[in-house]
């Protein structure tokens, strides 16, 4: 005996001993971690798992290295064959007893080799098998129940305990079917499910004086098992209120060092009954989960529950009593308090934290990994509360990780800072035990962020959409741009510029950029008969080391004035006044076409819409005019009492919000019809001499503009040819049009439809850039430039009679 105690101690001297050569050596600690999961029950001698094979170890020299495991508890559940490196089972392993409801139920091991010495971690999972029918604290129990209970009295019952986990443990409760009680079950946490007897009919003692029922528990293994309790019901005319618990279930948490005679808790049950039927004394009803009589007291009538023994928390953790409150009725009636008594280990010593390397200042762009600060913690207690973990809050971008040791941890940032969102961080390094309760201790960390220019200026819009009056004043500013940088200091700092098309010309030669604020100006008056749109681009950068830029898309929209009076296109007479000479014969009848005063507005929209009036007239009753298309009709036949000739003042005028207007005078001179027809031939002469003159001018016109065209290319070609690339004066603006005539208005007037067509383009109308409509573009043989020059073609309102046209 004493030659196995020598062993015993060289065993132990020899263990310290490699410990403490792990420790100087500066081992990285678990250098690996093996996990392996069996069932409990199995016989000694089951292999486990071989360790040597899984932690890659020379299965040749097993026996010079010692290979052998360290078991943190009194009893050597798990041996290793030192010859193969195979993990056996060295005694019976009850999970119930090592674990009992905790899951999962692991055992860590320490496998230890040497030459050289190394330690690795061993992790056993020992699983659950439904090896534990449930059981009932009693196989008969009764229970008092009065005649006069009503019908949905609700009785509870002691439940069943299966020491099994998870689908083994306690399922379902079944009742044997009963006329006068069914089964119901609710759950009471800890507890499990609690089964309950609810009344279904009326009791009659003097028909039947007891009950008897069969209650099973089953659980949920397969095959599954049950356990069964007799319940007696005795039915009762007395005393008719049972106790009622002030709680259903009452918890406390006690150090395993309380001395005895340390009050717990008092257990409180109130009775509604008057005298002994509402007296109520307590008494330890069940002894589960390792209560012992000598480890807590009850007073039977105050329901003080004090400790009496000593308590242990590496023998039990959790003590479950129920606790009978009984009244003193003839008949007594009685309920079940649970108490749950939870032992808590003794840790008196917090972990310390000492920093020693530190770097509060960290780039923005600095990559995940980066270290920045060095800790050593040390816990003076030992096992488990002695195992210290750190940590930081899991919304900071930074992490602890720890040495092979675990005695020093470094802490690295785990993504990429950002200083526009965070420019300080507070990280608050909490470092806890294992103990229970938990001690912990902190280091508050501070670290700035420092700024790198990785923000580009972001303009409030993309793309910017303005819209300008023409005839804006030259050199006022119209609109402005704004952008903003996200970064500090000078990397925040945003100066605006124009994208210029260089060489050539572009719009953005008439315009400038307050390169500090954004505001744009123009240095010319837009015409939105010779400029409906344009588009440009502006760049936004900032003052970093590189700077970073974006650019921006403007589109801008010149809004239309009503700055052009109707023009008169006939009557027109020889000396440019709005003034004609119509003659018709007497005879004419009602509606006859007198004339049509034909007039066009150079705006667009209401602007350029154009409606007709009389002003003046010598007889109402003979002469009406279509508002809309300007003819002028007869109203009725003449008479011989009728003037020989009527003046007509017809006003023009647009649909602009100030209306601007033009007049035209025609004069009506009635005939005899022999001499209208006269007058008809001599007007047809007249008109086709006239209409000769015409043609002969616009001949002439046209050859002068082909000339002067020609001319001015021949010019523009020899000074493109003179000058620089760098234009410095006459620039020519960029004008699109579309001469479509394809924007109308249309109306109808009487049995006629008119239409009032204009160009295209509108206030909500663009033209691409690029695509130069109605332009001449000649090239630039120096350059990948074009000139553009505008040919204005279809400016403003015709009104078509479409019954004229055909259309």
């Amino acid at each position: 005996m004493e030659i196995t105690d020598v062993k015993a101690r060289w065993k132990d001297v020899w263990f310290s001993f490699c410990l403490a050569l792990l420790i100087l050596t500066k081992l990285e600690g678990i250098s690996a971690q093996i996990r392996y999961s069996i069932q409990e029950e199995l016989k000694p001698g089951t292999a486990v798992g071989n360790v040597a094979k899984d932690l890659g170890l020379d299965l040749g020299r097993l026996a010079d290295r010692n290979l052998r495991v360290v078991q943190g508890t009194k009893r050597d559940l798990f041996e290793v064959n030192p010859r193969d490196g195979v993990l056996l089972v060295n005694q019976r392993l009850d999970r119930e007893e090592l674990c009992a409801k905790t899951a999962p139920c692991v055992t860590n091991l320490k496998a230890v080799v040497e030459n050289p010495l190394e330690m690795h971690q061993v992790v056993v999972e020992i699983l659950d098998v439904n090896d534990n029918s449930p059981k009932f604290p009693e196989e008969n129990y009764t229970l008092e129940v009065l005649e006069s209970a009503l019908v949905g009295s609700r009785f509870q019952l002691e439940g069943a305990h299966d020491l099994d986990v998870g689908l083994n443990s306690l399922h379902s409760y079944k009742l044997n079917p009963y006329q006068h009680f069914r089964l119901e079950t609710e759950e009471f946490g800890d507890d499990g499910k609690v089964p309950f007897l609810v009344l279904q009919r009326p009791l009659d003692r003097e028909h039947t004086a007891q009950h008897w029922l069969l209650l099973t528990a089953t659980d949920g293994g397969k095959p599954s098992k049950s356990g069964k309790m007799n319940v007696t019901v005795i039915v009762s005319d007395i005393n008719d209120n049972p106790p009622v618990c002030e709680k259903q279930k009452y918890t406390v948490t006690i150090k395993e060092n309380a001395p005895a005679g340390t009050f717990l808790l008092t257990v409180n049950a109130s009775d509604s009954d008057e005298g002994l039927n509402g007296e109520i004394e307590y008494s330890l009803k069940s002894k589960l989960r390792g209560l012992s009589s000598d480890t807590f007291d009850l007073d039977s009538k105050t329901g003080k529950l004090v400790v009496k023994g000593r308590l242990d928390y590496e023998e039990t953790q959790v003590y479950e009593i129920k606790v009978m409150a009984t009244d003193k009725g003839v008949v007594a009636l009685s309920t079940l308090c649970s108490v749950i008594i939870r032992v808590e280990d003794v840790n008196d010593n917090p972990p310390e934290i000492e920093i020693t390397s530190f770097s509060s200042r960290i780039p923005e762009d600095a990559p995940p990994g980066t270290v920045v600060a060095l800790m050593g913690v040390t816990d003076l207690d030992s096992g488990v509360n002695g195992q210290v973990v750190c940590s930081v809050p899991l919304h900071l971008p930074f992490d602890l990780k720890p040495s092979p040791d675990g005695q020093s941890y470094s802490l690295v940032t785990k993504d990429y800072l950002d200083k526009e969102t965070t420019h300080m961080y507070t990280i608050t390094v909490t470092a806890k035990d294992l103990g229970s309760p938990t001690l912990s201790s902190t280091k508050v960390i501070q670290v700035e962020v420092q700024d790198v220019n990785d923000n580009r200026p972001l303009f409030t819009e993309s793309p910017y959409t303005f819209y300008v009056l023409e005839n804006n004043k030259a050199g006022m500013s119209i609109f402005s741009v704004s952008a903003t940088d996200a970064d500090g200091g000078e990397n925040a700092a945003v100066t605006y510029s124009l994208v210029r098309m260089s060489p050539g010309l572009t719009i953005t030669t008439f315009l400038n950029i307050n390169e500090a604020n954004g505001t744009v100006s123009a240095l010319k008056s837009f015409d939105f008969e010779t400029l409906k749109t344009f588009q440009f681009q502006v760049v936004a950068s900032d003052s970093g080391t590189p700077s970073l830029s974006n650019n921006v898309t403007v589109n801008v929209f010149i809004l239309d004035q009503n700055d052009n009076a109707p023009v008169i296109l006939y009557p027109l007479s020889s000396n440019g006044s709005a003034q004609g000479v119509e003659e018709i014969p007497r005879n004419v009848n009602a509606g006859h076409l007198v004339t049509k005063v034909r007039a066009y507005d150079a705006d667009i929209g209401y602007n350029g819409w154009l409606l007709f009036s009389l002003q003046e007239v010598t007889d109402h009753s003979l002469f009406a005019l279509d508002r809309y298309t300007g003819q002028i009709r007869t109203l009725r036949s003449f008479t011989e009492t009728d003037e020989a000739e009527h003046k007509l003042l017809i006003l023009v005028k647009d649909n602009g919000n100030v209306s601007l207007s033009a007049t035209a005078t025609v004069i009506v001179k009635l005939v005899e019809p022999k001499e209208a027809f006269a007058a008809s031939d001599v007007k047809s002469a007249a008109k086709d001499d006239e209409d000769s003159n015409v043609i002969f001018y616009l001949m002439i016109t046209l050859g002068a503009v082909s000339v002067l065209f020609l001319v001015s290319i021949i010019v523009l070609i020899a000074m493109q040819c003179s000058k620089s690339t760098d234009y410095t004066s006459k620039y020519l603006p960029e004008t699109n049009y579309d001469g479509t005539l394809c924007h109308s208005i249309q109306y109808r007037s009487g049995e006629k439809r008119y239409m009032l067509v204009g160009p295209r383009m509108s206030i909500g109308s663009t033209i691409v850039p690029g695509s130069h409509a109605n332009t001449l573009a000649l090239p630039d043989r120096r350059g990948a430039t074009e000139e553009h020059w505008p040919c204005p073609f279809h400016r403003g309102f015709v009104l078509v009679d479409r019954e004229e046209t055909g259309s």
